[in-house]
């Protein structure tokens, strides 16, 4: 770039080329025009080659750092798809229903079963051939005085789920409050309490499923590789008040583990059996389980939307030294808790602040009334009907996808997805 001053340039051109000058004087002139040129071009690429200044280094670096970073997320979740899949199943909870909400059939105030959502649900996924389901409690109304009002409701929601079984689909339930649960009046006022009788009623109507080995090779074609329905929590051993059979439970399908816990145990309402839950994961890496999922109703840390929903803590984090307990557990063996109780769609690393690595995946979607209200509603996901769609890998990762519809019944979405990797390592979106 030529930087001479303008006027000296048109001074020099007028010079050269209009006005008879000695020869001396020209060369003397191109000689001037030359260098000038030279030291104009020198200048140009000694401002290219200047070092780099420290901010503009730093920001070098922090885009190479990026893209190193970038690519080995890429190396990683390459890694993960290529190992294959082993196991596929769903998750969700909380399709009870309350004949007070308007609008409500006259079939569903009946049998007090969202029927609309929870259908639409067993299609979709018997559709994308989920080999098993886990339902998160709360399958039925409940509260009732007279018994046999919960055994019509829990035949209703069997007669639901015996075409996705027949389908191929097994179920495997997990009980909720309002199982378990009674309000039962008390000198401090009318709380919810588990009951003995509550208990058996659970085991009469759900313990056909847990757990018929048979059935479950039949239809799944995963043979299940270590059940025994003596594992579960005792007052022996744990602080429970009965024998948690069929309500505390679990089974290997090859190196996979499932747990089932009872978070409201006659005696130890919003309580999960944190010790009978380390046994039995401990018992199962013996065998070679790598992967961890445990499936519970309530959820250990409440969901506080920006705006509406649940105000305080209501779930087992009402007794959060137990919840503690239970928590370190999950932690401890890279374990994944599904679960229901809030009407929402919410997942998170609870820990995540303190290194924590477990997630906590609240699918309570399944149709109940929504817990935000929809004038509160600032994210739609608190709206949306929706459950887990799980694929399990080889090397232990988890391929987890939400999907959900609206309140309007419109079409399925893929609300959410990620993988969670093997157990104990980061988590990749």
């Amino acid at each position: 770039m030529f930087n001479a001053n303008t006027a000296d340039f048109f001074c020099l051109r007028e010079m050269i080329f209009f006005k008879p000058v000695h020869e001396k004087t020209l060369h003397a002139f191109s000689a001037t025009l030359l260098s000038l040129v030279l030291v104009t071009h020198l200048s140009a690429h000694a401002e290219i080659s200047m070092p780099l200044t420290q901010s503009q280094e730093t920001s070098s670096q922090s885009s190479v750092e990026k893209a190193k970073h970038s690519k080995a997320l890429k190396r990683q979740h390459d890694k993960v798809e290529k190992s294959p899949v082993i196991f596929h199943f769903s998750s969700v909870g909380d399709s009870r229903t309350d004949e007070r909400i308007p609008g409500t059939s006259q079939q569903d105030k009946r049998w007090l079963t969202a029927s609309p959502v929870l259908s639409r649900m067993i299609k979709e996924i018997s559709h994308a051939k989920s080999e098993a389901l886990f339902f998160n409690g709360d399958m039925i109304m409940g509260y009732a005085k007279d018994p046999m009002e919960n055994e019509r409701q829990y035949a209703f929601w069997r007669g639901m789920m015996a075409t996705l079984m027949q389908a191929g689909t097994y179920v495997v339930p997990v009980p909720g409050n309002h199982e378990m649960q009674m309000p039962t009046k008390t000198p401090e006022g009318t709380v919810k309490l588990a009951q003995p009788y509550l208990e058996k009623q659970w085991r009469d109507n759900m313990g056909d499923l847990i757990l018929d080995v048979d059935r479950w090779n039949q239809i799944v074609k995963k043979p299940i590789t270590y059940w025994d329905i003596n594992n579960t929590s005792t007052p022996e051993q744990d602080k429970v008040q009965t024998a948690q059979t069929q309500l505390n439970y679990s089974f290997d399908v090859g190196q996979i583990h499932f747990a089932v816990v009872n978070t409201d145990s006659v005696g130890a309402d919003n309580v999960v059996s944190s010790s009978w839950l380390a046994r039995d994961f401990e018992q199962a890496k013996a065998r070679g389980a790598i992967t961890f999922l445990a499936f519970g109703h309530k959820m250990p840390f409440t969901y506080f939307p920006e705006v509406g929903g649940k105000k305080q803590a209501d779930g087992l984090d009402v007794m959060p030294a137990e919840r503690d307990a239970f928590w370190s557990v999950i932690e401890n063996y890279g374990a994944t808790y599904f679960c229901g109780h809030e009407h929402v769609y919410d997942a998170s690393q609870p820990l995540k602040a303190q290194g924590g690595k477990a997630w906590q995946i609240i699918v309570g979607s399944g149709g109940s009334p929504f817990s935000v209200k929809k004038e509160d509603a600032k994210n739609p996901k608190d709206r949306m009907y929706a459950w887990a769609d799980v694929l399990v890998r080889k090397n232990g990762a988890l391929n987890v996808r939400i999907l959900g519809f609206d309140e309007e019944m419109g079409p399925t979405k893929v609300i959410s997805k990620w993988t969670i990797q093997p157990s104990l390592s980061p988590a990749v979106h």
